[in-house]
């Protein structure tokens, strides 16, 4: 696997990856099945660089990758390592996507640099832009985190934060911001809140088209 080889030989030059460390990394078929994974998930939308394999010279490909590497360590108990492939994808692509955060099974991006993932319930079939973040907001001494849908997309430098439950079929327009409020089913957000403005996304209809 070319791009397994690329990636313990980054680990060993830049976080002095211990032999012990790559038995661990490279033991049963974990480096398979977080290629498999992400190949899974980049096959869900269409494009024209993806050919069903991992091209580690691809930001888009070996952010999706070093997510799934950092996951499944993380889930095998093998937390520093996982530390150090979560760091290596902050470094090569600029993007915070923390393993203990829970990305859906079929996620993607496009130039991914400034984005910061964290907590939240993803739905399947979310795409983000550069410059996004989803995560948390404190209200009243508790801190809330999103609910995202499925087929939700976040358009460059745009926002979702606290207590806000987005529909399905949702598109986040560039630079809006929504914390602590519902957007339904089929729609477009513009603006930032309080006062954004929700529009009919015309693949399909919208329950509040006027807020």
């Amino acid at each position: 696997m070319k791009v397994a080889t690329l990636l313990i030989q980054q680990l060993k030059n830049i976080f002095l990856l211990s032999g012990e460390e790559e038995k661990i990394i490279c033991s049963g078929d974990l480096l398979k099945e977080a290629e498999h994974k992400a190949i899974n998930a980049l096959s869900g939308f269409n494009s024209k660089y993806f050919d069903a394999s991992i091209d580690p010279f691809n930001s888009v490909m070996y952010c999706n990758y070093l997510y799934w590497v950092s996951r499944l360590l993380y889930s095998n108990g093998a937390v520093q390592i996982a530390d150090k492939v979560y760091y290596l994808n902050k470094m090569l692509n600029s993007v915070d996507l923390f393993y203990e955060i829970e990305l859906p099974n079929i996620w993607s991006c496009e130039h991914p640099l400034g984005s910061v993932m964290g907590r939240a319930k993803y739905g399947n079939y979310f795409f983000y832009y550069q410059g996004c973040t989803v995560g948390g907001s404190r209200h009243q001494g508790e801190l809330y985190y999103p609910t995202i849908g499925e087929h939700v997309t976040l358009f460059s430098d745009s926002k979702i934060l606290g207590n806000a439950h987005i529909g399905n079929n949702v598109i986040l327009a560039s630079n809006a911001y929504v914390i602590n409020q519902d957007v339904p089913d089929n729609c477009i957000v513009f603006g930032q809140s309080p006062t954004i403005i929700i529009k009919k996304n015309h693949a399909g209809g919208c329950e509040n088209e006027d807020l």
